[in-house]
Order: C-alpha cells, then sequence, then structure tokens
C-alpha cells in the first residue's frame, strides 16, 4: 500500500476532500469580480458595469499567468511524488515560486505603462473609459499578489492541504465583500474603492498563501531550491501551457466579444454601450458555473497526476469520469437557472432601461444556451495536463474559444446580425464538448493498454 492516500484512498472520498476546497477557493476567486459588478451596478450604474467589462480582460492574462506556472508546478509536483522523488518535487515547487515573482512584476510594469491603449482593444467606448482607467489602474497593483496566491494555491492542493489553499482565498474575498459597500457607498469612491477594496484582500490572500512555504507537508524547502532554472521552468511552462492558454482564449474571445457588441449593438436598437454592459454580466455570471468546473478540475489533477506516476491507471480513469459526473450536475443546475430566471439574475448587478434588461435576457438564454455541456472541455484538458501530455492539453484548450468560438463570432454576425454573435455561444460550445469526447476515449484506450502491461 502507498503511504500517500492519494495512491490508495477511495477515489470518490479524495475528490471530495480535494474539489470541495478547490471549488470553493475558483468560486470565490471569480466573486472578487462578481462582488464589485454588484456594488458598481448598485452605486455607479450600468456604465460602471461595462468599464468593469472592458477591465476584466486584465485579470484573465494575471490568470493565465498564475495557471502557466501554477498548473505546470503542481502537475510536475504531483507525479514526482508519486514516483516517490521529494528532492525534484522541492527543486519544481521553489523554481516555480520564483518565476511568479517575476512574472508578476514584469505584468504590473507593463500593465500600467499600456493601460490606456488596452482598455481601447478591450472595447471601452468614449463614455466608458474614465470608469475603466479608475478601476484598471488600482486592481493591476494587486496583479502580483494574485499571480503569486493562485499559484502557490495549486502548489498547496498538491502537497494534499486543499483546506489551506481554500483559507486562503475565502479570507481574501470575505476583506473584499466587506470593504466593497463601505469604499462605494460610505466613502463614495466609486470605482476607485472597489479597486482598493479588491487589491486588500488580495494581498490578505498572498500573505496567507506564502506562509504556507514554510509548512510543505511532503517536502522541505531550502533557498537553493528558489534558485533560477530556466530550463527547468521551461518544463514547468510547457506542462502549464495548456489551462493558461485556456485563458488567454477566453481574453481573446471577451476582446472580439467586446468590439463586435460594440460594433453591431451601433446598428441596432440597442446602440453601443447596453450590449457591452450585458455581456459583462452574462460573462461574469457564467464566470462562477465556471468556476465550480475550474475547481473540479484542480481538485482531480493532484489524483489524477500521483497515480499517473504510480502506474494504477484505472484509478486515473476512475478519476476522470467520476469529475466528470459531478460536472454534469453543476452544469445541469446552471442551465436551468439561466434557462429559467434571466431577469432575476441581472437584476442583482442593478438596474437599467427595459431595452438593457431585454437584451441581457435575450443574451444570457442565447449564449449559455449548451453551458451544460460546455465543462467536459475544461475538465478534458486539465486530464491530459494531469498525466504530463501537455500538446494535447493545449489542443483542447483551443479547440472551444480559439478554433471554434471567434471565428463564429466573426462569421455569423454578417447574416444574423447582433444576434449572430450570441448564437456563436452555444454551436462552439458542442463542437468543443464531441472533439474531447473523441480525444478522451482514445486516450482511455491507451491507459488500458498500459495497465494490461503494468499487471
Amino acid at each position: 500500500m502507498n503511504e500517500n492516500p492519494l495512491g490508495y484512498e477511495k477515489i470518490s472520498k479524495l475528490l471530495r476532500s480535494f474539489a470541495v476546497p478547490s471549488i470553493t477557493a475558483t468560486l470565490v476567486s471569480s466573486l472578487y469580480n462578481i462582488v464589485d459588478q454588484v456594488f458598481i451596478g448598485q452605486g455607479v450604474g450600468y456604465l460602471g458595469n461595462a468599464a468593469t467589462n472592458v477591465s476584466y480582460p486584465l485579470s484573465t492574462i494575471c490568470l493565465a499567468i498564475s495557471l502557466l506556472i501554477g498548473i505546470g508546478s503542481a502537475s510536475r509536483f504531483s507525479i514526482c511524488l508519486g514516483r516517490g522523488d521529494t528532492d525534484q518535487a522541492a527543486k519544481i515547487a521553489g523554481n516555480g515560486v520564483t518565476l511568479m515573482v517575476l512574472a508578476g512584476i514584469l505584468y504590473l510594469v507593463l500593465g500600467e505603462v499600456l493601460l490606456t491603449p488596452m482598455l481601447r482593444i478591450f472595447g471601452a467606448t468614449t463614455e466608458v473609459m474614465p470608469y475603466a482607467q479608475s478601476y484598471a489602474s488600482i486592481i493591476l497593483i494587486g496583479m502580483p499578489f494574485l499571480i503569486l496566491t493562485n499559484g502557490i494555491s495549486n502548489l498547496i492542493r498538491a502537497d494534499g492541504s486543499p483546506k489551506y489553499s481554500m483559507i486562503c482565498m475565502v479570507a481574501g474575498a470575505v476583506v473584499n465583500t466587506i470593504l466593497d459597500p463601505i469604499f462605494i457607498f460610505v466613502f463614495q469612491w466609486g470605482m476607485f474603492g472597489a479597486a482598493l477594496a479588491t487589491i486588500l484582500g488580495q494581498i490578505l490572500s498572498f500573505l496567507l498563501a506564502i506562509r504556507y512555504l514554510w509548512a510543505f507537508r511532503t517536502i522541505t524547502l531550502e533557498k537553493e531550491c528558489f534558485r533560477p532554472d530556466w530550463r527547468d521552468g521551461l518544463h514547468t511552462l510547457s506542462m502549464g501551457i495548456s489551462s493558461s492558454v485556456n485563458q488567454i482564449a477566453i481574453t481573446i474571445v471577451q476582446v472580439v466579444l467586446n468590439n463586435s457588441l460594440t460594433y453591431y449593438g451601433a446598428m441596432s436598437v440597442y446602440g453601443e454601450d447596453i450590449p457591452l454592459a450585458a455581456c459583462g454580466i452574462v460573462m461574469k455570471t457564467n464566470a462562477i458555473l465556471l468556476s465550480i468546473i475550474v475547481g473540479i478540475s484542480q481538485g482531480v489533477q493532484p489524483i489524477i497526476g500521483f497515480n499517473y506516476g504510480a502506474r494504477k491507471y484505472d484509478r486515473v480513469k476512475q478519476a476522470y469520469l467520476l469529475a466528470i459526473r459531478w460536472n454534469f450536475v453543476i452544469s445541469a443546475v446552471g442551465f436551468l437557472l439561466f434557462q429559467l430566471f434571466p431577469r432575476p439574475i441581472i437584476s442583482i448587478f442593478g438596474s437599467g432601461e427595459e431595452l438593457y434588461f431585454d437584451f441581457a435576457v435575450l443574451f444570457m438564454r442565447t449564449f449559455l444556451f449548451m453551458v451544460i455541456v460546455n465543462g467536459v472541455q475544461v475538465l478534458s484538458s486539465s486530464f491530459f495536463t494531469a498525466i504530463g501530455k501537455a500538446l494535447k492539453g493545449l489542443l483542447l484548450s483551443l479547440t472551444r474559444q480559439v478554433f471554434f468560438l471567434i471565428p463564429l463570432i466573426l462569421i455569423l454576425p454578417l447574416w444574423l446580425g447582433i444576434f449572430g454573435v450570441l448564437l456563436a455561444g452555444p454551436i462552439a460550445d458542442f463542437i468543443a464538448f464531441v472533439v474531447s469526447v473523441l480525444l478522451v476515449k482514445k486516450e482511455f484506450s491507451i491507459l488500458k493498454e498500459q495497465a494490461d502491461v503494468v499487471s
């Protein structure tokens, strides 16, 4: 029997113990932006909501960086633990943290220098730009802390402490939620106050995550572990590339979506700003559902990675299939909420004219029609990363966003106008689902062959 419970404990028990804290952490992380959106919508109005929408790509780029390093480090870390190589696991963890620090500083500097042109690219209109600049210039300060927190959280989960990883994220979100109404309504700081509340919460989460570096269960981090090793770093980045590219693709989609909505919105009765504001609400509402799916994916990653490294291929398959079942249940609930209660959900984010609500309801029901299957692509991409097949993970990361969704957003409106933009979402979701099923089915055949050889 393997001393590490990842190798022998019941899969359902492991997934509960790893995925539930991971879901909580990713859900809370997504709530940073959701809470800002709610209070800004109530205190500033729909132009403030539009501003958080065009600023959102800054956060998705930040998450892409943290996943590139964090998932890459955690995947290699788990495989090394499965093989019993704790010295290499320590080196991977230390070098990963060093990469996170360097990446965070570089992103902050570039973001502040290029902020205004970036916001224009992200779709900011003339009316929205002042709100977006006030908000984005502050949240950029918190990005290095966010990169380190999210990156280290993946290592914490891989080390067998998913609950502590959850605590790191929850603590920051609680602070953000408490400070948001105080800064926006009491101090009347508007967009600046919302952004300040966000980064103060992120700093607290960062301090808790950093503390864990001296409390790893399976390794001991020495000073030399943090010395940059660029060859080792490239290996880590190659393992995290699929998860990172998925986030980069989300950013590109957001930019294309924002610009398409303002362009075709100007040709419709809705104008430029209503589609932009509605898009921000619908995408961030969907981000709640996606954060749960990502949480399941991150929770199952160390289970799959460890058992793959230990050549327990039947347990690898069991873990994936159980995670998929969880995925479908959560997605089905999301589908019912989005289809049956769109207006109450949208109303949480503030008031607006009837035309605004008409478009937002249409957007939610149409664009999110296939959410019941779109999480399969996310989980399958993480599956390939966990077993060290980064190229297949990368391919799946690109399917929905780059190969299907962006072309459809650009092509369908040529015939269908702004409705074509909305229809691109469910079509891309379904095609990506089919591709994911085919690739995973083929991989399961390979795992069966490997299991026969081992036995």
